[in-house]
């Protein structure tokens, strides 16, 4: 291979994150952690609710869950998908602008596509994730971890 085929997308700095390297494609690296995420996240929810459910309830787990889980994806689609250096803080914030935008839009749609339309809630989220994982992608690969040079002065 090239040393142009290892060059980071859309403008980014550093070496491109291992998954890219392995698999050749950051669209198919970006749905493997996102994959590993959702379930990530499963396992982080169950495991607030286990310990603290009964003593705080499941609203604490949820929150917990979504915050251990935030930053496990954070940390692995900077390092492993995008693999980019510098500005910590603002890919992080700019990271959980997305996260959250994608999490507020899946809840706006799911209820549209539910009390409004009345579609089953499963296959509903099925179809919604496909369009907030799409969303996420671009949004972290043109927003949170961009290092694209600009006339403004970041």
């Amino acid at each position: 291979m090239t040393e142009s085929s290892h060059t980071p997308p859309a403008g980014m700095t550093g070496e491109t994150g291992p998954l890219i390297r392995l698999f050749k494609n950051q669209a198919f690296a970006f749905l493997l952690v996102g994959a590993f995420n959702t379930a990530l996240g499963t396992v982080w929810f169950i495991g607030w609710q286990l310990a603290l459910g009964d003593r705080f309830g499941y609203h604490f787990a949820i929150v917990a869950g979504y915050l251990c889980n935030v930053a496990c994806a954070f940390a692995m689609y900077r390092y492993l998908v995008f693999r980019v250096r510098g500005h910590f803080w603002r890919d992080l914030w700019r990271f959980i602008v997305v996260n959250f935008g994608a999490f507020a839009i899946n809840l706006a749609l799911m209820t549209l596509a539910v009390s409004v339309f009345g579609f089953p809630p499963i296959p509903a989220q099925i179809a919604i994730t496909a369009v907030t994982a799409t969303i996420s992608f671009f949004g972290y690969r043109d927003f949170s971890f961009d290092r694209k040079k600009r006339a403004d002065t970041r």
